[in-house]
């Protein structure tokens, strides 16, 4: 069975040359890249979801099919779950640059897309447009829960590692 799967593996070439697990996972969490990059990118992509968002809010808001305080709830639901996921952000202080460096979370981001394409579903159909709607404040409370959790993390580990004087 491993000599199949190597067999199969090695017809990738852009793969690692050690098929080990670790090294694929590794390869897999792609490179390392300094904090505040990724927390700015991170914050680009939330303001841009907050600002589409809340058009459309607005609209179902307007309609009747939702509520303000509805949003709220859901989104104060979904900050915890955001923060928790900040946890399993791979993350490291490098001595060298002196800097964090972050690398992709592959649950967040599939969680995320099977969000935006179920609010991209319910919103085609009239009934569902209080699930698109449902969908988009888990997606707000889940990005802004993260990016908090992230931004804490990295204070900590910058502490931990000399970078930052209290």
């Amino acid at each position: 069975m491993n000599e199949l799967l190597n067999q199969l593996l090695n017809k990738f070439p852009f793969l690692p040359a050690d098929k080990s697990i670790p090294s694929l996972l590794a390869w897999g969490r792609g490179e390392m890249k300094k904090s505040p990059f990724k927390i700015w990118l991170r914050a680009f992509l939330f303001v841009q979801f907050s600002a589409i968002f809340s058009v459309y809010f607005f609209r179902d808001i307007a309609a009747g099919h939702f509520h303000w305080e509805w949003v709220g709830l859901i989104y104060l639901l979904c900050f915890p779950v955001g923060m928790l996921m900040s946890r399993i952000v791979p993350m490291r202080a490098d001595a060298e640059t002196r800097a964090v460096l972050l690398s992709m979370d592959f649950v967040y981001l599939v969680l995320i897309w099977v969000l935006v394409i179920g609010k991209l579903i319910a919103s085609l159909y009239p009934a569902w447009v209080f699930l698109a709607d449902i969908c988009m404040a888990v997606i707000l409370g889940i990005m802004s829960g993260r990016l908090g959790g992230i931004c804490i993390r990295v204070r900590r580990y910058k502490l931990a590692a000399g970078f930052l004087s209290r």
